[in-house]
């Protein structure tokens, strides 16, 4: 089997979507993945997320590895956190192990150069967004280093977008789908804070 197909990969089904760079906090109670995550443990080795939606499992989910383990209980459950790797794509799905798996191949990313204006209007997007809802600005230093996924991971876009994020196979399509995300986002920001506005001075127009 190829590098980029593995068989027996742990797969955990659930109502989120997670991305690669993003911490996820997972609380772990059901008996199958108590063993999922002692496997995981025991053999340093990713299981990955897969996004559950309302119309069954999605084909293409984020790989992780558990971050740390924050806390264990003495009926082995117990509080992680995991950090999103990779996307792959779930070829075959497999029952015989005690927890959910299947045949997986992690997907590549195609060639490219990323046009750095595009780059710099997610960035300016991102920074935009984050001064409005916590009026601090990002550190140039740090925003410089974050791709589309890491803008992503630090905001709640909904499961579709992320999803969508998730599905694209170029970091090109990916910055301008998140610029269009953060774009959407000010305008309900600011649309929320004009009616806020408004509200505070019962709809009549202040002239000083």
């Amino acid at each position: 089997m190829s590098d980029r197909l593995s068989s027996e990969f742990p797969l955990f089904p659930l109502a989120l979507v997670a991305l690669p760079g993003e911490l996820i906090p997972l609380h772990i109670f059901e008996d199958r993945y108590k063993t999922m995550m002692g496997d995981c443990l025991r053999e340093e080795r990713e299981f990955g997320i897969v996004w559950l939606a309302d119309d069954g499992l999605r084909e293409i989910g984020c790989a992780c590895e558990i971050d740390r383990v924050l806390e264990r209980m003495e009926d082995g459950r117990m509080n992680l956190l995991a950090r999103g790797t990779r996307p792959f794509r779930v070829l075959e799905r497999q029952s015989h192990l005690p927890y959910p798996a299947g045949v997986i191949e992690f997907v590549e990313e195609g060639e490219e150069e990323v046009d750095p204006e595009l780059a710099q209007s997610a960035h300016e997007a991102y920074a935009e967004l984050v001064k409005l809802a916590t009026d601090k600005e990002p550190e140039p230093g740090e925003l410089s280093e974050l791709g589309a996924y890491g803008m992503a991971a630090t905001i709640d876009f909904g499961l579709e977008a992320k999803q969508g994020l998730l599905d694209l196979r170029s970091e090109s399509a990916r910055l301008r789908l998140v610029t269009r995300l953060l774009r959407a986002a000010i305008k309900r920001l600011e649309f929320v804070e004009h009616a806020q506005e408004r509200a505070r001075s019962n709809g009549k127009v202040k002239l000083g």
